[in-house]
């Protein structure tokens, strides 16, 4: 495997396997943001071995979805779960936003993301062995 995009899918491990932890201590704003932080990363290990290129400073995921042709091969469900995840790491790092987000935020709200992110992640580890 190339080593740029080894780079990238050992740091969204790493992420998701932090979303645990968060998880697990009942870090609910911390749960969202790396989810979001493991799904940029695998995103950006799909556009590395699609494109052939570094993938641009950004941390929107739709962005990378859309410029890697990721997006056109997802399910209508994965696509909306993008939208909704991509605000979680803008958001969860301004005070302004923390509040509202740390608000709706639960146990099983965070379950749930977790358990999706995960979902989503090995779908596109597939789309990479393709």
């Amino acid at each position: 495997m190339d080593e740029k995009v080894k780079y990238w899918l050992d740091i969204a491990k790493y992420d998701i396997e932090t979303a645990k932890v968060m998880l697990d201590a009942n870090r609910y704003l911390y749960v969202g943001f790396m989810c979001h932080q493991s799904i940029e990363k695998i995103l950006k290990a799909y556009y590395v071995k699609t494109l052939n290129e570094t993938p641009p400073f950004t941390h929107n995921l739709m962005k990378l979805a859309d410029d890697s042709k990721i997006i056109d091969k997802m399910s209508d469900e994965y696509q909306i779960f993008l939208a909704e995840i991509n605000p979680l790491n803008i958001k969860a790092r301004y005070p302004s936003y923390r509040e509202k987000i740390s608000n709706k935020l639960n146990k099983d709200e965070c379950t749930e993301l977790f358990n999706k992110t995960e979902e989503v992640i090995a779908w596109i580890k597939v789309e990479l062995l393709k």
